[in-house]
């Protein structure tokens, strides 16, 4: 009886070479004493097979993500932020991907949203020779990488569009190594670079567009340090769109008098799930026995959240945001739409379940845990150091226990941790001072009264904000312009990095 399905495919060669040939290995010996294999280490350490059919532009960004050692800012499982296939989903519904695939422009919107550098280009808009260039710096060095969109049958393969990352390349020959992410398909291996160029030089008939190739590298540190934007919860579309298209309509309202009336419409109006959309950048790590304390790599990134933290409450607007919320009669108001539960009790309990994940992963597949304590503690100053806050979490099931931590950033204006209360992150009016710095400049030009523009205008202005904030502040405000340009449907319009 036959066996259902396929098993590999043989690589046409030529075109192509076999990676692992004879001929595959001699190109690969010559190109590392050429200096062009440089990305090839990194690359092949997170080397990964598409775990679908259609997922080959998931697979080739999160493999070079992980190889850029670029910071998700969310979990992909326990307490470990990871790129996997399954977290790239903000251009487009994976249940779309795994059926038609995904195309050039929306590879390049979630290289963006993932907080990469990115410039890339369709084939009309370079030339062969610029590409070449191009692989010669990237494969020269670690921290740049090329992935390609390409047309399969130029190299006589089956199948249509493809993207896999460029490994490699031989400058003596001319040849690039493709490491193709369908590796139950083909294996890695090398083609011409002006072969690959007319591979490249096809039209994707799903967009009618030419394919192309982007650069992926990492800005000079992660930007989201205290948060970040989510596309993962459902409600992302609405809360992008009255960010970015109903706020200005608001606010050219006859009403909008003065600062308070402004930053109450908006907050007043803030759809329900708005909590969804811009997430707290958490630090978890797992609580080993008799080892409460900090390493000095988790001491530096906290002191530098803790850093941005203070910034963020050291700013006017936030002082203005402070004040509303506290009005006895606007405050409650406002806060039971804001009630998005990142207070203590919460905390402790998302803490509580960021363990049960690692347990069951860890101790066996059941289901049934349950939440055995969470608390918050405060371990005070010891050899100069800062006071530190953890909330802890302990879950068990009938298999163990494991015991989890959340480092929390302490407001640098109450490091005495006698008020538990006071000065955690994250707050309303840290988050809410965040956002409406991130809103691009043109959200408030429709106030109609001039001194009340004039002082918002200074207000928002990130001009002016010290250069950790300013950071923070300009990649939210790049991941907003670029998820309003995936919810109009304009990412194959303009590959750039939004204009922020």
């Amino acid at each position: 009886m036959a066996m259902a399905g396929l098993y590999r495919r043989v690589l046409p060669s030529p075109p192509a070479i076999d990676f692992a040939s004879s001929e595959g290995k001699k190109l690969f010996t010559e190109a590392i004493h050429s200096g062009t294999m440089e990305g090839f280490f990194k690359l092949i350490s997170y080397f990964q097979t598409q775990s679908e059919p259609a997922y080959c532009g998931l697979a080739s960004l999160s493999m070079v993500l992980n190889a850029l050692a670029i910071d998700p800012g969310r979990k992909w499982k326990g307490p470990w932020r990871w790129f996997d296939e399954n977290m790239l989903d903000c251009c487009e519904p994976l249940e779309k991907v795994k059926d038609k695939g995904i195309s050039f422009g929306k590879v390049v919107c979630l290289a963006h949203c993932a907080g990469a550098k990115v410039e890339a280009f369709r084939t009309n808009q370079s030339t062969i020779d610029d590409f070449r260039k191009y692989v010669m710096t990237c494969t020269s060095s670690d921290d740049c990488h090329v992935i390609s969109s390409y047309n399969r049958g130029t190299f006589k393969q089956t199948g249509t569009g493809h993207f896999s990352p460029i490994g490699g390349y031989h400058a003596e020959k001319d040849m690039a190594l493709i490491l193709d992410v369908a590796r139950f398909k083909y294996p890695p291996h090398w083609v011409p670079l002006s072969l690959l160029w007319k591979a490249m030089d096809t039209i994707d008939e799903s967009t009618g567009l030419s394919r192309g190739f982007m650069l992926v590298s990492r800005h000079q540190r992660s930007p989201a340090l205290l948060y970040t934007l989510s596309c993962k919860h459902e409600t992302w579309l609405p809360t992008a769109k009255y960010l970015m298209d109903d706020v200005p309509v608001l606010l050219s309202s006859d009403n909008m008098k003065d600062v308070k009336s402004v930053l109450t419409t908006i907050f007043m109006s803030l759809p329900s799930d708005f909590a969804e959309f811009i997430k707290w950048v958490a630090e978890i790590r797992i609580n080993e026995e008799g080892g409460q304390g900090l390493s000095e790599e988790e001491k530096g990134r906290l002191a530098i959240k803790e850093e941005v933290l203070k910034q963020v409450q050291e700013t006017d607007l936030y002082k203005h945001v402070t004040d509303i919320l506290s009005s006895e009669n606007l405050g409650c108001a406002i806060k039971q739409t804001l009630d998005h539960g990142d207070n203590l009790p919460n905390i402790a309990a998302a803490v509580c379940c960021q363990g049960a994940g690692i347990l069951t992963r860890k101790f066996g597949s059941s289901d049934r845990f349950c939440c055995k304590e969470t608390c918050v503690r405060c371990y005070r100053a010891r050899n100069g150091d800062k006071p530190v806050t953890v909330v802890s979490g302990k879950v068990v099931n009938g298999n163990g226990e494991q015991g989890v931590d959340m480092l929390v950033p302490l407001s640098q204006t109450d490091l005495s941790c006698c008020n538990l209360g006071s000065g955690m992150h994250p707050a309303s009016n840290d988050i809410l001072t965040a956002l409406l710095l991130a809103l691009p400049p043109q959200t408030w030009s429709g106030i109609k009264d001039a001194k009340t523009l004039e002082e918002v205008s200074g207000l928002v202005s990130t001009v002016s904000l010290r250069p950790l904030l300013q950071e923070e502040i300009l990649h939210l405000r790049s991941q907003l312009l670029m998820l309003k340009r995936c919810k109009d449907n304009k990412v194959e319009d303009d590959l750039g990095a939004p204009m922020i």
